[in-house]
């Protein structure tokens, strides 16, 4: 896919997974707002958009050459998620920064290790989702994974780029944590992969 098209699926990659953290945010039922935000996994996947937490895992079987769409990817998904929370911070339902302001700073009062532990665990469910998805078709198990990861508190890169983007937080530090997220969700997506590879 060419550098352009390939930027612009993942930046509507990253607006579907702000959509799902709006609705999460919306809704006062934790685990109603954990199943409805699978709605913007299950668009990424049955429109065959990029989300890099989707996406990293077929590094091992795409050799160091995916290295640099991936880098596109995640750029485009960060894009993504910065316009749909500037839309949202325009809009009559902007009170919901508030709510994403408290979520930032639990993130940035973590350690790095536990943001680091959390986002493996996320990326593992992450590539058991999309994989998953891809190979049975059935919406199941997105909703299943999805839900789990937000219910246990794992950390998603992309989802965070969204909170932190509507509680306009950039600074250094948060811009590191996001790094050590992404990071963790690269090692748990590659995981499965990995083990795949190895002989019987």
């Amino acid at each position: 896919m060419k550098t352009f098209k390939l930027f612009l699926s993942a930046l509507l990659a990253g607006m579907a997974i702000g959509i799902g953290g709006t609705v999460f945010l919306s809704v006062n039922n934790s685990v109603v707002g954990a199943v409805l935000f699978a709605v913007g996994l299950y668009a990424i996947c049955a429109h065959g958009l990029h989300l890099f937490t989707g996406k990293v895992g077929y590094v091992i079987d795409e050799g160091p050459a995916y290295i640099a769409p991936l880098a596109v990817i995640w750029a485009g998904n960060y894009a993504g998620t910065a316009l749909t929370a500037l839309a949202v911070r325009a809009s009559r339902i902007a009170a919901i920064a508030e709510r994403a302001s408290s979520m930032c700073a639990v993130k940035l009062g973590d350690s790095l290790l536990s943001l680091l532990v959390l986002a493996v665990f996320c990326g593992l469910l992450m590539f058991i989702a999309v994989d998953g998805y891809k190979r049975t078709k059935h919406p199941l198990i997105l909703l299943m994974c999805v839900s789990a990861f937000i219910l246990c508190g794992f950390e998603h890169c992309i989802a965070d780029m969204f909170y932190l983007s509507l509680a306009g937080v950039f600074t250094p530090g948060a811009l590191m944590r996001l790094a050590v997220i992404t990071l963790g969700n690269g090692i748990g997506g590659v995981l499965i992969p990995l083990l795949r590879r190895l002989p019987d």
